[in-house]
Protein backbone atom coordinates (compact mmCIF):
# COMPACT_ATOMS: atom_id res chain seq x y z
CA UNK A 1 0.00 0.00 0.00
CA UNK A 2 1.35 3.45 -0.80
CA UNK A 3 1.15 5.84 1.95
CA UNK A 4 -1.74 8.44 1.93
CA UNK A 5 -1.81 12.02 2.69
CA UNK A 6 -4.30 14.51 2.84
CA UNK A 7 -4.00 18.58 1.59
CA UNK A 8 -4.63 21.28 3.84
CA UNK A 9 -5.87 23.32 0.64
CA UNK A 10 -4.99 26.94 0.63
CA UNK A 11 -8.39 28.58 0.43
CA UNK A 12 -9.31 26.78 3.89
CA UNK A 13 -9.30 29.36 6.49
CA UNK A 14 -5.74 29.21 8.89
CA UNK A 15 -7.39 28.86 11.64
CA UNK A 16 -8.88 25.89 10.81
CA UNK A 17 -5.50 24.03 10.22
CA UNK A 18 -4.65 22.54 13.69
CA UNK A 19 -8.60 20.74 13.72
CA UNK A 20 -8.27 19.63 10.37
CA UNK A 21 -4.57 18.31 11.25
CA UNK A 22 -5.79 16.11 14.15
CA UNK A 23 -8.90 14.59 12.12
CA UNK A 24 -6.36 13.74 9.26
CA UNK A 25 -4.80 12.00 11.55
CA UNK A 26 -7.37 10.40 13.60
CA UNK A 27 -9.04 9.14 10.40
CA UNK A 28 -5.64 7.02 9.07
CA UNK A 29 -3.95 9.01 6.94
CA UNK A 30 0.16 9.02 6.92
CA UNK A 31 1.06 12.92 5.47
CA UNK A 32 -0.88 16.49 5.61
CA UNK A 33 0.63 18.17 3.18
CA UNK A 34 0.58 22.05 3.28
CA UNK A 35 1.07 24.44 0.58
CA UNK A 36 2.69 28.31 -0.34
CA UNK A 37 1.17 30.25 -2.89
CA UNK A 38 1.86 34.05 -2.93
CA UNK A 39 -0.70 35.63 -0.59
CA UNK A 40 -1.64 32.91 1.05
CA UNK A 41 -0.18 31.28 3.65
CA UNK A 42 4.03 30.59 4.63
CA UNK A 43 4.76 26.88 4.30
CA UNK A 44 7.22 27.00 7.69
CA UNK A 45 4.73 28.45 9.15
CA UNK A 46 2.07 26.39 8.64
CA UNK A 47 3.86 22.77 8.68
CA UNK A 48 4.66 24.30 12.22
CA UNK A 49 1.31 24.38 13.29
CA UNK A 50 0.44 21.35 11.51
CA UNK A 51 3.09 19.66 13.51
CA UNK A 52 2.43 20.76 16.88
CA UNK A 53 -1.30 19.86 16.30
CA UNK A 54 -0.70 15.80 15.81
CA UNK A 55 1.64 13.44 17.09
CA UNK A 56 1.77 11.06 14.03
CA UNK A 57 1.65 12.00 11.00
CA UNK A 58 4.42 13.39 8.55
CA UNK A 59 4.23 16.81 7.71
CA UNK A 60 4.81 17.80 4.11
CA UNK A 61 5.71 21.47 2.35
CA UNK A 62 4.43 21.15 -0.97
CA UNK A 63 6.25 23.37 -2.04
CA UNK A 64 8.66 25.97 -0.97
CA UNK A 65 9.70 28.04 -3.95
CA UNK A 66 13.61 28.88 -3.33
CA UNK A 67 13.87 31.81 -5.12
CA UNK A 68 11.76 33.37 -2.45
CA UNK A 69 14.47 32.75 0.35
CA UNK A 70 18.20 31.99 1.48
CA UNK A 71 19.20 28.70 1.51
CA UNK A 72 21.02 29.10 4.72
CA UNK A 73 17.28 31.09 6.44
CA UNK A 74 15.09 28.13 4.64
CA UNK A 75 18.05 25.64 6.40
CA UNK A 76 17.48 27.19 9.51
CA UNK A 77 13.99 26.81 9.68
CA UNK A 78 13.55 23.37 8.56
CA UNK A 79 16.43 22.26 11.14
CA UNK A 80 14.40 23.86 13.78
CA UNK A 81 11.35 21.42 13.15
CA UNK A 82 13.18 18.75 12.33
CA UNK A 83 14.94 18.94 15.49
CA UNK A 84 11.55 19.47 17.30
CA UNK A 85 9.57 16.53 15.48
CA UNK A 86 12.19 13.99 14.59
CA UNK A 87 11.34 12.05 11.19
CA UNK A 88 7.91 13.94 10.29
CA UNK A 89 9.04 16.85 8.15
CA UNK A 90 9.43 16.31 4.34
CA UNK A 91 10.57 19.48 2.47
CA UNK A 92 9.32 20.04 -0.68
CA UNK A 93 11.20 23.13 -2.86
CA UNK A 94 10.14 23.95 -6.19
CA UNK A 95 11.08 26.51 -8.91
CA UNK A 96 7.61 28.71 -7.73
CA UNK A 97 5.52 30.01 -10.38
CA UNK A 98 7.28 32.31 -12.28
CA UNK A 99 4.90 35.55 -12.42
CA UNK A 100 4.82 35.41 -8.81
CA UNK A 101 8.37 35.25 -8.49
CA UNK A 102 8.55 38.20 -10.95
CA UNK A 103 5.80 39.92 -8.79
CA UNK A 104 8.54 39.70 -5.83
CA UNK A 105 11.35 40.71 -7.80
CA UNK A 106 13.26 37.15 -7.12
CA UNK A 107 13.10 35.42 -10.51
CA UNK A 108 16.87 33.94 -10.70
CA UNK A 109 18.65 33.80 -14.41
CA UNK A 110 18.73 30.14 -14.28
CA UNK A 111 15.71 27.84 -12.43
CA UNK A 112 17.55 25.16 -12.89
CA UNK A 113 21.20 26.14 -11.58
CA UNK A 114 18.92 27.69 -8.17
CA UNK A 115 16.47 24.26 -7.43
CA UNK A 116 19.78 22.26 -7.81
CA UNK A 117 22.18 24.64 -5.79
CA UNK A 118 19.84 25.45 -2.99
CA UNK A 119 19.01 21.21 -2.71
CA UNK A 120 22.84 20.65 -1.89
CA UNK A 121 23.14 23.91 0.06
CA UNK A 122 20.33 23.00 2.07
CA UNK A 123 21.64 19.19 2.48
CA UNK A 124 24.88 20.27 3.40
CA UNK A 125 23.54 22.02 6.37
CA UNK A 126 21.34 19.90 7.56
CA UNK A 127 24.05 17.39 7.94
CA UNK A 128 26.04 19.89 9.84
CA UNK A 129 28.40 20.54 6.74
CA UNK A 130 30.56 23.57 6.64
CA UNK A 131 28.94 25.14 3.52
CA UNK A 132 30.48 27.09 0.95
CA UNK A 133 29.11 27.51 -2.56
CA UNK A 134 30.08 30.20 -5.42
CA UNK A 135 27.34 28.96 -8.10
CA UNK A 136 25.51 30.65 -10.62
CA UNK A 137 22.57 31.35 -8.16
CA UNK A 138 23.59 31.14 -4.59
CA UNK A 139 26.56 32.11 -2.63
CA UNK A 140 27.37 31.24 0.70
CA UNK A 141 30.82 31.43 2.38
CA UNK A 142 31.31 29.06 5.14
CA UNK A 143 27.77 28.78 6.76
CA UNK A 144 26.91 25.86 9.31
CA UNK A 145 24.09 25.43 11.54
CA UNK A 146 24.67 25.38 15.23
CA UNK A 147 22.12 23.15 15.71
CA UNK A 148 21.43 21.01 13.07
CA UNK A 149 18.80 18.15 13.35
CA UNK A 150 19.91 14.27 14.39
CA UNK A 151 17.08 12.97 11.76
CA UNK A 152 17.49 14.63 8.55
CA UNK A 153 14.11 15.75 6.65
CA UNK A 154 13.68 14.09 3.40
CA UNK A 155 14.22 16.87 0.80
CA UNK A 156 11.90 16.49 -2.46
CA UNK A 157 11.09 18.72 -5.54
CA UNK A 158 8.17 19.57 -6.82
CA UNK A 159 8.51 20.08 -10.75
CA UNK A 160 7.18 19.77 -14.03
CA UNK A 161 9.27 19.72 -17.26
CA UNK A 162 12.06 17.07 -18.12
CA UNK A 163 15.68 18.87 -17.59
CA UNK A 164 13.92 19.65 -13.72
CA UNK A 165 12.81 16.00 -13.08
CA UNK A 166 15.93 14.77 -14.12
CA UNK A 167 17.24 16.87 -11.72
CA UNK A 168 15.38 15.87 -9.05
CA UNK A 169 16.52 12.22 -10.05
CA UNK A 170 19.86 13.23 -9.16
CA UNK A 171 19.45 15.65 -6.34
CA UNK A 172 16.38 14.90 -4.53
CA UNK A 173 15.20 12.24 -1.77
CA UNK A 174 12.03 12.20 -4.52
CA UNK A 175 9.30 14.42 -6.62
CA UNK A 176 6.05 15.98 -6.42
CA UNK A 177 4.23 15.36 -9.42
CA UNK A 178 0.86 17.43 -10.01
CA UNK A 179 -2.55 16.93 -10.02
CA UNK A 180 -4.83 15.96 -12.82
CA UNK A 181 -1.39 13.08 -13.58
CA UNK A 182 -2.44 9.81 -13.79
CA UNK A 183 -0.72 6.27 -14.33
CA UNK A 184 0.83 7.41 -17.94
CA UNK A 185 1.99 10.66 -17.12
CA UNK A 186 3.66 9.38 -13.88
CA UNK A 187 5.73 6.36 -15.82
CA UNK A 188 7.07 9.52 -18.48
CA UNK A 189 8.20 11.55 -15.43
CA UNK A 190 9.83 8.49 -13.90
CA UNK A 191 11.84 7.87 -17.37
CA UNK A 192 13.27 11.68 -16.38
CA UNK A 193 13.98 11.12 -12.73
CA UNK A 194 15.76 7.71 -13.30
CA UNK A 195 17.65 9.55 -15.86
CA UNK A 196 19.18 11.95 -13.68
CA UNK A 197 20.09 8.44 -11.35
CA UNK A 198 17.30 8.03 -9.35
CA UNK A 199 17.31 4.71 -7.41
CA UNK A 200 14.09 2.79 -6.04
CA UNK A 201 14.43 4.91 -2.55
CA UNK A 202 13.46 7.89 -4.38
CA UNK A 203 9.87 8.92 -3.54
CA UNK A 204 7.05 9.59 -5.89
CA UNK A 205 4.56 12.04 -4.57
CA UNK A 206 1.38 12.79 -6.32
CA UNK A 207 -1.28 14.95 -5.94
CA UNK A 208 -4.78 14.25 -6.69
CA UNK A 209 -8.21 15.65 -6.84
CA UNK A 210 -10.51 13.80 -4.10
CA UNK A 211 -14.45 14.80 -4.68
CA UNK A 212 -16.48 11.96 -2.99
CA UNK A 213 -19.63 11.77 -5.10
CA UNK A 214 -22.54 9.23 -7.03
CA UNK A 215 -23.56 11.66 -8.99
CA UNK A 216 -21.86 13.25 -11.88
CA UNK A 217 -23.32 15.91 -12.65
CA UNK A 218 -23.04 17.22 -8.84
CA UNK A 219 -19.66 16.23 -8.62
CA UNK A 220 -19.22 18.18 -12.38
CA UNK A 221 -20.79 21.62 -10.17
CA UNK A 222 -18.32 20.97 -7.62
CA UNK A 223 -15.33 20.03 -9.17
CA UNK A 224 -16.00 21.80 -13.00
CA UNK A 225 -13.70 25.11 -12.11
CA UNK A 226 -11.13 23.32 -10.86
CA UNK A 227 -10.91 20.72 -12.87
CA UNK A 228 -10.82 22.95 -16.16
CA UNK A 229 -8.35 25.51 -14.93
CA UNK A 230 -6.11 22.08 -14.59
CA UNK A 231 -6.76 21.05 -18.01
CA UNK A 232 -5.47 24.23 -19.60
CA UNK A 233 -2.57 24.23 -17.21
CA UNK A 234 -1.81 20.88 -18.00
CA UNK A 235 -2.78 21.79 -21.67
CA UNK A 236 -5.09 18.92 -22.07
CA UNK A 237 -8.78 18.24 -22.31
CA UNK A 238 -10.61 18.22 -19.01
CA UNK A 239 -11.71 14.44 -19.16
CA UNK A 240 -8.27 13.51 -18.80
CA UNK A 241 -7.33 15.22 -15.87
CA UNK A 242 -6.85 12.71 -13.91
CA UNK A 243 -8.60 12.43 -10.63
CA UNK A 244 -10.53 10.77 -7.54
CA UNK A 245 -13.87 12.55 -8.49
CA UNK A 246 -16.32 10.04 -8.54
CA UNK A 247 -18.17 7.24 -6.77
CA UNK A 248 -16.31 6.05 -3.45
CA UNK A 249 -15.96 2.22 -5.23
CA UNK A 250 -13.23 3.84 -7.57
CA UNK A 251 -11.26 5.48 -5.28
CA UNK A 252 -9.66 1.47 -4.80
CA UNK A 253 -8.82 0.74 -8.23
CA UNK A 254 -7.72 4.28 -9.17
CA UNK A 255 -5.01 4.15 -6.48
CA UNK A 256 -3.50 0.64 -7.63
CA UNK A 257 -3.30 2.06 -11.10
CA UNK A 258 -1.08 5.06 -9.51
CA UNK A 259 0.76 2.43 -7.20
CA UNK A 260 1.26 -0.27 -9.85
CA UNK A 261 2.56 2.75 -12.43
CA UNK A 262 5.25 3.80 -9.40
CA UNK A 263 3.09 5.81 -6.90
CA UNK A 264 4.96 5.62 -3.65
CA UNK A 265 2.65 8.86 -2.14
CA UNK A 266 -0.69 9.26 -3.18
CA UNK A 267 -2.11 13.11 -0.96
CA UNK A 268 -5.23 13.53 -1.39
CA UNK A 269 -6.48 17.30 -2.19
CA UNK A 270 -10.18 17.05 -1.28
CA UNK A 271 -12.51 19.59 -3.16
CA UNK A 272 -15.83 21.29 -1.91
CA UNK A 273 -16.76 22.78 1.13
CA UNK A 274 -16.84 20.03 3.56
CA UNK A 275 -13.34 17.93 3.17
CA UNK A 276 -12.71 16.08 5.97
CA UNK A 277 -15.90 13.57 5.28
CA UNK A 278 -14.26 13.58 2.16
CA UNK A 279 -11.33 12.12 3.27
CA UNK A 280 -12.78 9.99 6.08
CA UNK A 281 -14.75 8.20 3.15
CA UNK A 282 -11.59 7.47 0.90
CA UNK A 283 -9.34 6.72 3.67
CA UNK A 284 -12.47 4.14 4.82
CA UNK A 285 -12.41 2.85 1.11
CA UNK A 286 -8.46 2.24 0.95
CA UNK A 287 -9.18 0.37 4.39
CA UNK A 288 -7.47 2.77 6.49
Amino acid sequence: MPRIGVMFDRDLSPEDLQAFAAAVEEAGADDLWVVEDLGWAGSISTAALALAATSRIRVGIGIAPVPLRSPALLAMELAMLARVYPGRLVAGLGHGVSEWMRQLGVEPKSKLAMLEETVLAVRGLLRGDLVTVDGREVHLDGVRLVHPPAVQPAIVTGVVRPRSLELSGRVADGTIIAEGNGPAEIQAALTHIRRGGATDEHELILFAYLHVNDDPADAAKVTGAMVEGQASWLGVPPSEVFSLIGPVAEVPGKVRSLVEAGTGTIVLRPLGPDPIPQVRAALSALGR
